[in-house]
Parts: structure tokens; C-alpha cells; sequence
């Protein structure tokens, strides 16, 4: 019992020593404030096959390939591979050129600006146009409790065409239900105010009910939207056609996990193909 009680203290003091000597470092690199970071969302609208994919995008004098495969499909983003991640880039004016299909065709060549020291969301959303820049609103509020948190957080951008060439001229309001701790729906909640193309609602927070306490927690919500009438009320539900060539209201859900933060992307064209519809792409 003896060798046993001294073989324990020494183990502890080994661990003491261990930890006065040994700290734990992260793989990191540090970002001068003199540049920008970017993630770089790809919303042309699109038919998601193979030949529409971007097999090489060039930002500045930098290239980014995939070893001959695409390096972002359509209605996705990059850099790819995990959520947090962003390209650095010197702020200013900056050059992006993207190159469609594997026989690498140009079809993209325009100027953006970028702002220092700033996490930014860049929309290539028109082959014509210079994209649009959407600050990232980093660093992120957190809403934390003595248990558990109750919210994530969806920030609802609007990409979506009338038809090839058109984009759609309505204004939108998205809104969100979710389950109540009694198993009953709540009341439609906006998310965000009314936007138009080319628009974001911002971050706003969204609430998850989690059915198991001692877990990360993450719930259904249902997503809806409304359309501005005659009246300049929202009472109209969003009709989009659909492969059958009829025009349906617009509904999905997602499930929403307790402190991550979701982009909400409407692409698409409202009245023809590819037909319209939500995207999400995981900012935390």
C-alpha cells in the first residue's frame, strides 16, 4: 500500500512539473491589419452540373486550383473544407478572375474593393457585374447562460432572378417557427427586416428549444417567406415555380444548432430554371 500511495505522488508531481513546463500552442498565422479576409461565394444562377463549376480562381497574382478537379461548384463558397476559414488578400482594389469548367474558360474578370482588417462575404452573383462585398460582422456577439444557450444565428442574403437576365424586383421578408418546450409551434417571427436582391438581413437570432439538456442542443426550424402587396404589408407568401412548371409557396426548415451561425442564401430564378430556392453555408 505504501509503494502504491508513493508511486501515486509521484505521478503527481510529475504531471505539476508537466504542466509549469509544457504549454499548449495552436498552428496559427497572424493577419496584418493592412489586409482583408475573404470568403468567396459563387451565386451565378446556374444548373449545377460539373461544366458550371469554377476550376480555378486567380485573386490577384494568386491561383487557386484543385489538382484538376473544381475548386468551388455552383452556389457554394471558398475556401472549402471546413467553416471559419478565409483567404487573405491585400486590401483595396483587388482583381478576381474565375475560370469555369475544366477547359478552364474565362468568364469571369472584375475589380472588387476590400476594406483592411475586415472578415468579408464576396458575392460573384452576375458574370457582368463587380461583386458584391458584405462585411462578415466579425467578431461575433455570443448570448451565453449559466446552463445552456437557446439561439443560433441566420443572416438571410437575396440572390434570386425573375428569370435569365432579370433579377426578381420583389421585396422579401423571411421568417422562421420553431418548437416550443410543449411540443407546440410558435408564432411566424421575422427575421431581420424586408430586403431586395443584392441584400442581407444581417445576423439576427433565431431560437432552438433542444429536446436533450446535457447535448450541444440543435432543434428543427421552419423557414417562410413574404412578399410586399399592394398595400406595402407582407402577407403574401413568396411563390416560386417548380420542376412541374407550377408556382408553389415557398417553405424549407434546416436544423439549427445552439451557438453556430448559418448563411441563408435565396438563389435561383423565381420564374424559370434553375428554379429558385435556399442555400446554407456555415459561418461558425
Amino acid at each position: 500500500m505504501k509503494i502504491t500511495k508513493y508511486i501515486s505522488l509521484l505521478l503527481i508531481a510529475l504531471s505539476v512539473v508537466s504542466c509549469d513546463k509544457h504549454e499548449i500552442e495552436y498552428m496559427s498565422t497572424p493577419v496584418d491589419d493592412s489586409m482583408a479576409q475573404i470568403q468567396l461565394h459563387y451565386f451565378v444562377p446556374l444548373t449545377a452540373v460539373a461544366t458550371n463549376n469554377i476550376y480555378k480562381v486567380d485573386i490577384n497574382d494568386q491561383s487557386y486550383v484543385n489538382n484538376g478537379a473544381a475548386v468551388v461548384s455552383t452556389y457554394n463558397a471558398v475556401p472549402a473544407g471546413s467553416v471559419g476559414r478565409f483567404y487573405t488578400v491585400q486590401s483595396g482594389t483587388a482583381h478576381i478572375k474565375l475560370y469555369k469548367g475544366s477547359d478552364l474558360e474565362l468568364v469571369y474578370d472584375k475589380d472588387v474593393t476590400l476594406t483592411a482588417g475586415k472578415k468579408q462575404n464576396v458575392f460573384v452573383y452576375d458574370f457582368n457585374k463587380e461583386p458584391i462585398v458584405f462585411d462578415n460582422e466579425f467578431p461575433y456577439d455570443t448570448n451565453v447562460t449559466m446552463n445552456t444557450d437557446s439561439v443560433c444565428w441566420v443572416k438571410f442574403y437575396d440572390f434570386m432572378y425573375e428569370q435569365e437576365g432579370e433579377y426578381c424586383a420583389l421585396k422579401l421578408q423571411y421568417q422562421y417557427q420553431y418548437t416550443k418546450a410543449d411540443g407546440t409551434k410558435s408564432e411566424w417571427t421575422n427575421v431581420g427586416s424586408p430586403i431586395g436582391f443584392g441584400e442581407t438581413t444581417g445576423w439576427q437570432p433565431i431560437r432552438v428549444i433542444k429536446s436533450v439538456f446535457n447535448s450541444s442542443g440543435y432543434a428543427r426550424i421552419d423557414y417562410k417567406i413574404k412578399v410586399q402587396d399592394e398595400n406595402g404589408e407582407y402577407t403574401q407568401d413568396l411563390q416560386l415555380w417548380n420542376s412541374r412548371g407550377n408556382y408553389v409557396s415557398y417553405s424549407d426548415y434546416w436544423n439549427g444548432y445552439i451557438g453556430r451561425r448559418y448563411h441563408h442564401i435565396l438563389k435561383g430564378m423565381r420564374s424559370a430554371k434553375p428554379i429558385a430556392s435556399v442555400s446554407q453555408f456555415t459561418a461558425l
